[in-house]
């Protein structure tokens, strides 16, 4: 019988959001949603052991528990390292278990395969560790001054799983908690003991999330596995406002000079507020109107290329990435060329884009309607998008 403890009781402060990084959404469902389906996979795990906080223990039984995952036999509180939460899994372990597979709960693209791989080393061998070349030369430093120059081909990067027979893993523990000793990780404990730790090879895209950008890198990692399927969508936008005096003129968050600014109750940037139209559209979430109506005084003189960044971030929970917008400003005057190339890279940092993603073109009317009579500018986009 072979037991997977995961720890999931991490506060991920280095993510900077309230909600733990194990219990994020990615593509739809929690990190650890992701984590716990790859051990329900995995033929060589029979059972597994939630470690959470103290504070998530109910949530994560009605989450988690067996009646979602059925190999999920303990939802129990860790400790105030990960050390202890190692130990508290351990607790509840039988004493007939044969190997004892450790993994970090934010670990989300481990993979069936690499989980039965080290089981079955540690099987064989004692202690196994997933581990992959380092491809950076790495210094060793002392302050700010290099010291050495380390052989890399002689150095693993070690991830999760981390597996054992069970009575290495406990005889490991128990020396460390009486010693004092604190190590990073599991092997560190065993190799303490003089017991050799065998490296199986990993996998470069079994990354831990530590950073929003582990999240975006997730759902190109879950998309070229074919564990999510994303849909292309495209959404338009058009606008008009009306030129008044004593109004600023202000397109893509770029103040030109001119005689006359455009009407509204923002700051009436009618090229962001068909970008933001468009990509509203694209993922079917309704219009500026709608989002930021003009009956708010929150919204009054607002900067658009504010609302444009509250767009990002509704595009980003909605899990959509933008690919591509393509945006046409038409006045008469002025001439709006010499301020293109800022209006897409103020969109593209809205948007947090690369700017090349960010077309803006501009077009006279020559002189016919309303636009051409000077009395108003009009915009229209196009927008793509990926939605998982």
């Amino acid at each position: 019988m072979n037991y997977a403890i995961i720890l999931a009781a991490g506060s991920g402060k280095r993510m900077g959001t309230h909600i733990p990084k194990q219990f994020l959404d990615l593509a739809g469902r929690p990190v650890l949603a992701w984590t716990l389906t790859a051990f329900e996979r995995a033929d060589r795990i029979d059972r597994v052991v939630l470690v959470v906080g103290r504070e998530d223990i109910d949530t994560c039984r009605e989450q988690f528990g067996n009646k979602n995952f059925s190999k999920v036999v303990e939802v129990i509180a860790g400790g105030a390292e990960r050390q202890d939460s190692v130990a508290c899994g351990l607790r509840v372990i039988p004493q007939n278990a044969d190997v004892v597979a450790v993994h970090d709960g934010a670990r989300a693209y481990i993979t069936p395969e690499d989980i039965n791989a080290v089981v079955l080393a540690a099987a064989e061998c004692g202690a196994a560790v997933l581990g992959i070349p380092v491809t950076d030369t790495v210094k060793r430093v002392q302050g700010d001054q290099v010291t050495a120059t380390l052989d890399r081909s002689t150095l693993r990067a070690v991830q999760t799983p981390q597996a054992f027979r069970r009575e290495v893993i406990f005889r490991a523990h128990r020396a460390a908690r009486e010693s004092g000793y604190l190590g990073t990780d599991d092997t560190a404990l065993v190799e303490r003991l003089g017991e050799a730790v065998t490296i199986v090879p990993g996998r470069a895209d079994n990354i831990k999330i530590t950073s929003p950008e582990d999240l975006d890198m997730g759902l190109y990692i879950l998309e070229k596995r074919g564990e999510v399927t994303p849909t292309l969508r495209i959404g338009q936008g058009y606008d008009a406002h009306q030129l008044v005096e004593d109004r600023a003129l202000i397109l893509g968050g770029v103040h030109i000079p001119h005689e006359k600014g455009l009407l509204g109750h923002s700051d009436a940037d009618v090229l962001t507020h068909v970008v933001i139209d468009a990509l509203l559209g694209a993922l079917g979430a309704g219009d500026i109107g709608q989002l930021f109506p003009d009956t708010d005084a929150a919204y009054k003189d607002i900067s658009s290329l504010t609302l444009l960044a509250r767009v990002a971030q509704v595009l980003k929970e909605s899990h959509a990435q933008v690919l591509n917008v393509d945006a046409t400003v038409m006045a008469q005057r002025p001439k709006l060329s010499p301020y293109i190339a800022q209006m897409r890279e103020n969109m593209a940092r809205a948007l947090e884009v690369s700017v090349d993603l960010i077309s803006v073109k501009a077009t006279t009317t020559e002189h016919m309607g309303f636009v051409g009579r000077e009395e108003g500018m009009a915009a229209q986009a196009v927008a793509l998008i990926k939605h998982y």
